[in-house]
């Protein structure tokens, strides 16, 4: 059956500390290339990825890092990679588990720097399944890790958590109902509240009420969110393009495409750069501070999406499409682009993992028809 069948990481981007990502020769990877993970054929079910290094657990329980930190830890059910901490969800006596915070260069070895028993949850990917781990969200919903003290962070009851996610200042959070919260600094404009202001506590997204979401997705200094009938909405700082806006930079250049008529009416800010062919100044979005729809290309339906710091990718019911990176080049885009590589070697994507400045996407074979 389709869910036997067993597929292959691939990776491209940044790996300027020798993190695996495809061949991980020189400074970057340009396009997917079939991960080669620090342990040879490890039989990998997620991947969280920082900035300087990567983990990797394994259906059998084993987290690898591979990058400016390295080691191994057995045991293991989930990790969270980030500059500042590496958290473990591991077996634990009984029927619950243990929280442990490692700093990344330990290597795993010692004590960790703090840990927690904490309660499995109910439901949740199992080790078989290739995809997002739970963390930074505790398995009991009630409360978060956050890279910066205090590490262990409660959350209200009321909010019934199923996703969170961290961006580099701000937390997106998914509870039960499919409703969005968000809180941290908006000076970006991430938390899609319509300003630029900061909010210290949990804060429905007002501009989403009514849609039930399925997933939720935090960038550097951006966010976006799936629904369940498969619609993208994005919105925050749009410096590189990411959120699939016409952005400054390729404005100037002259190279965007992508539509920005009547974009002053939803809140956003548009600034003008050069001249466009009719000799009118180009419009530009900075910062899209109210959720934004994403347009893709017609007959696309979303399934799974995920951020780095400054680019956005896009799971399709069809094939994968990504923002900046895997396209051949450096090139910065502000328009969905699928990645063609996926297409060619007919190639069926099933997830995918932004870390920073990289992109980890897991495929399998598409079936013969």
């Amino acid at each position: 059956m389709d869910e036997e069948r067993r597929g292959t990481w691939f990776g491209f981007g940044f790996c300027g500390f020798g993190q695996a990502l495809g061949s991980g020769l020189g400074r970057q990877v340009h396009s997917p290339e079939p991960l080669r993970t620090p342990g040879g054929s490890l039989d990998v079910c997620r991947v969280s990825a920082s900035w300087s290094y990567t983990a990797f657990v394994t259906r059998g329980g084993r987290v690898q890092l591979s990058g400016a930190a390295g080691g191994t830890a057995d045991g293991c059910t989930d990790a969270w990679a980030s500059e500042e901490l590496l958290v473990l969800l591991r077996a634990g006596p009984g029927a619950g588990a243990e929280l442990q915070a490692w700093a990344p260069g330990s290597a795993m070895r010692g004590d960790p720097l703090w840990s927690q028993a904490v309660q499995e949850a109910e439901h949740g990917p199992s080790r078989d399944e290739t995809q997002a781990g739970l963390l930074p969200l505790l398995p009991c919903a009630r409360a978060y890790v956050s890279p910066r003290p205090p590490f262990y962070r409660p959350l209200a009851p009321t909010l019934r958590a199923r996703r969170l996610e961290l961006g580099a200042e701000h937390a997106l959070l998914l509870d039960a109902a499919g409703q969005v919260f968000s809180w941290g600094a908006g000076r970006h404009g991430q938390l899609g509240h319509g300003t630029l202001e900061a909010e210290p506590e949990p804060r429905l997204l007002e501009a989403l009420q009514g849609l039930r979401m399925a997933e939720v997705a935090a960038g550097g200094w951006h966010s976006v969110c799936l629904s369940e009938t498969g619609d993208i909405y994005i919105w925050g700082w749009n410096e590189s393009g990411q959120l699939a806006l016409p952005t400054k930079s390729l404005a100037e250049d002259g190279k965007t495409t992508a539509e920005a008529s009547g974009l002053e009416e939803d809140g956003s800010e548009v600034k003008r750069g050069s001249a466009g062919e009719d000799g009118a100044p180009a419009p530009f979005i900075a910062v899209q501070p109210f959720p934004a729809l994403l347009d893709l290309s017609p007959g696309s339906e979303a399934v799974k999406v995920s951020c780095g710091s400054r680019h956005t990718a896009v799971l399709t019911s069809e094939w994968g499409k990504y923002g900046q990176l895997g396209h051949k080049d450096t090139t910065t885009l502000d328009r969905p682009c699928r990645v063609e590589y996926f297409v060619d070697k007919q190639l069926q994507v099933r997830t995918v993992s932004c870390g920073p400045w990289n992109t980890y996407v897991y495929a399998v074979e598409k079936e013969k028809s």
